[in-house]
């Protein structure tokens, strides 16, 4: 890869520098944040796009990649199924389907009263809704879906080209029967149905101009009613806040229809509010008022028990715990306590009236992996747990106010996700589906281990799973991928991804972080990895990255967390180390490639947040000024050029063989922020490695890409990562470069 035909042309420069608060900042690639079809960004991005294509087919294990993903991918997959009323309904995907299908089922009551409803026969079942007929390229997604309390309707979201944007449209679930009724210009929160289902709730937005419909930004947000059969421009707004901009609203009808409950969040604010409207039986619905104010801890309903809100929230309780909060007003009460686990949700199961027994699912998080502990409803009662296997994640539960089980969908490292389904009466644990024969392609024979260690370093203790063939030892050359977010409260758990499993096969090693500023440990964990102290995050997954290839033992070490774990490891070396992530973690690579470039071998950044000077200024980019701090700041702005990645390249310096990659309608993290790294990185290269910059058309952030663009999208990285790192993928025994 280090002839010139796979080297992009030099980006043109421009002379321009920036006074912001004191500093001289230099923005010489600003010109690339022009829309996609400007003439100038067009040519770049065919020219780039050209290049990194023709430079990744020619990767030696690239096509043994794209049929070992084809296989991975290729099982049948299907989400938890859910009940309303007497429906039921569940996401399936055949295998290499680009969008998963909808399909809707009838359900026969259970003859004794209390006992569980029974899954409806396979032969019951039938599509739904199909996105795959949407759009001939697998572009159109459903990226919305609202049913309503006696299932008969559903409210589907539709989105195109992978864009944030949707489109909403209601479905008579009997006959399929689609409504006329077409409700665009919505982002960023689901659908609620009235009691009667005659109309929903939806986030609107103003609608951006011609042309701008993938840079507008993103402020304004309102809840509006649309009522079937009515024109969308006499939707009621129920709810607008034009002296709070930033506000965005995630409504939800109460299971028994007298309340409208919202969630009021600012951006990506781990401090959110708590507003309720009351619906009268016409369906009216009345003025939302304030029940737990916004700005002073995160919280996040659960369901309405009586006349009170049950409602998990870490106000005074960093790790989380559960209250009640009378929906006339008045002070709260605690009904679960605060332990020593992250409390990430819960379900509220059963528990219809006051006269009928429930169950309280509360979803913890024990060292990044999922454990369930049941309660009573009204006053905490501990009454056992869910027997989990290690380590596994909750990805999903389905319970309604009117059941007795708990459906489960459990993910893990080493398997698609298993469906289960638990009696609450007596926590007996039940598998009810899961892909026959598991996925294809690996060699059917290869055992995977899972490994657990804490890595310890300047007093913090960062979790990291490490994942490799039962085989693979840890020799000090192993090809290894550390992978890492480390943001905004979401907490890294096991996960089954096809690509990962195709690179564990192969004989590299996964190395998986649990960063600060996720979710895993709660308050605490998070606010230590965000705004002033984001830096830590590069902290954590540099000592990561140490510990793997030995460095730095005088400083950095590891206990075990798990059954499974050796802190004495000594996996790889830097050159045979790459490092990748999306999103924030894109911008997580990017910090860590520029500040040591000489601890990697390899640096994917995917769709990342690249420039910390301008991001708030796209999209919904303003919103992450609660991780970040914002460059308007004086005090902020100084600690994003400490690592802001656009802004830390040096001219001359030596990085790593570097795979940037975005798409050219990513609506969230813009594709400016890859356009302009990539082209400052080229232009900063002091070495011979190459910096390639992929990007997918018609592909947004991540969200709706069909199978086939992430089938070869995973090829391309897998390929580049194992041609750098020394992975030949023939055995377990692969050697670096050199």
């Amino acid at each position: 890869m280090s002839d010139a035909s796979h080297r992009p042309p030099a980006a043109e420069r421009e002379e321009l520098v920036e006074l912001l608060h004191g500093h001289e900042v230099a923005d010489p690639y600003r010109w690339l944040e022009a829309p996609a079809h400007d003439d100038r960004v067009a040519a770049f991005i065919d020219a780039q796009d050209a290049v990194a294509r023709a430079a990744l087919a020619t990767l030696p294990l690239r096509d043994t990649f794209v049929d070992q993903l084809q296989q991975l991918w290729n099982h049948p997959r299907r989400s938890n199924p859910w009940r309303r009323g007497r429906w039921w309904f569940q996401l399936r995907n055949d295998g290499l389907q680009d969008q998963d299908v909808l399909w809707a089922a009838p359900g026969d009551r259970p003859t004794d009263h209390g006992a569980a409803w029974p899954a409806p026969a396979e032969d019951r079942w039938r599509v739904l809704v199909d996105p795959n007929a949407w759009s001939r390229d697998g572009t159109a997604s459903l990226s919305g879906l609202a049913v309503c309390d006696d299932g008969s309707r559903v409210a589907i979201g539709r989105a195109d080209a992978g864009s944030d944007w949707t489109t909403w449209r209601a479905i008579e679930v009997a006959d399929a029967t689609l409504h006329a009724d077409e409700v665009p210009w919505s982002k960023f929160a689901n659908a609620t149905w009235l009691p009667d289902a005659s109309g929903f709730v939806y986030t609107a937005y103003d609608p951006p101009a011609p042309g701008d419909e993938h840079a507008a930004t993103n402020r304004d947000q309102r809840l509006q009613l649309h009522r079937l059969g009515t024109p969308t421009t006499q939707d009621e707004v129920v709810l607008a806040r034009p002296d709070r901009p930033e506000w965005g609203f995630h409504p939800e009808v109460s299971h028994d229809g007298r309340w409208l409950v919202v969630v009021v969040t600012r951006g990506t604010d781990p401090e959110t509010g708590v507003l309720v409207a009351p619906i009268t039986a016409d369906g009216a619905i009345g003025e939302p008022r304030t029940l737990l104010p916004e700005g002073q801890a995160q919280h996040h309903p659960i369901g309405v028990l009586g006349e009170e809100l049950l409602v998990v929230t870490d106000l005074d309780a960093p790790l989380g715990r559960i209250i009640a909060v009378p929906l006339a007003g008045g002070a709260a009460r605690e009904v679960v306590a605060e332990a020593d686990e992250r409390l990430l949700d819960a379900r509220l199961v059963g528990a219809a009236d006051p006269g009928t027994p429930g169950w309280l699912v509360c979803h913890r998080l024990h060292h990044a992996t999922s454990r369930l502990d049941v309660v009573a409803p009204r006053d905490g009662t501990p009454l056992g747990s869910v027997p989990l296997p290690w380590p596994v994640t909750v990805n999903a539960t389905a319970g309604g106010r009117h059941d007795t089980t708990l459906h489960l969908a459990i993910g893990s490292f080493t398997a698609p996700d298993r469906l289960m389904v638990c009696h609450l009466e007596d926590l007996r644990l039940e598998e009810v589906w899961h892909a026959a024969g598991g996925p294809a392609g690996d060699g059917g024979d290869i055992e995977v281990v899972v490994e657990q260690v804490a890595v310890q370093h300047d007093g913090v203790a960062v979790p990291l799973f490490v994942l490799h063939r039962a085989d693979v030892t840890p020799d000090g050359r192993r090809p290894t991928v550390l992978w890492g977010y480390g943001g905004f409260d979401i907490p890294v758990t096991p996960m089954h991804r096809p690509g990962w499993r195709a690179w564990v096969a192969a004989g590299g090693v996964l190395a998986v972080a649990c960063l600060r500023g996720g979710g895993e440990y709660g308050a605490a964990w998070r606010d230590d990895g965000r705004r002033e102290r984001k830096e830590h995050v590069f902290d954590d997954a540099l000592a990561c990255a140490a510990w793997l290839t030995g460095r730095r033992r005088d400083q950095v070490h590891a206990t075990p967390l798990g059954p499974v774990g050796d802190p004495g490891a000594v996996w790889t070396r830097p050159e045979q180390l790459g490092i990748e992530g999306r999103s924030n973690g894109g911008l997580l690579v990017g910090a860590c490639l520029t500040r040591e470039p000489e601890a990697f071998g390899t640096a994917v950044p995917e769709v990342g947040v690249l420039d910390l000077v301008r991001f708030h200024r796209f999209t919904i980019g303003w919103a992450w000024t609660s991780d970040y701090g914002s460059p308007d700041d004086p005090d902020d702005l100084a600690v994003l050029l400490r690592y802001s990645p656009y802004h830390r390249l040096e001219v001359g310096r030596s990085y790593p063989p570097t795979l940037i990659t975005t798409g050219d309608t990513d609506d969230r993290v813009v594709p400016a922020h890859s356009f302009k790294f990539a082209a400052a990185l080229q232009h900063a290269q002091g070495g011979d490695a190459p910096v390639l910059l992929r990007i997918d058309r018609a592909a947004g952030h991540g969200a709706g890409k069909p199978v086939t663009k992430l089938l070869e999208e995973r090829a391309d990285v897998l390929a580049f990562h194992a041609a750098h790192l020394g992975l030949t993928g023939e055995d377990a025994a692969a050697t670096g470069p050199g």
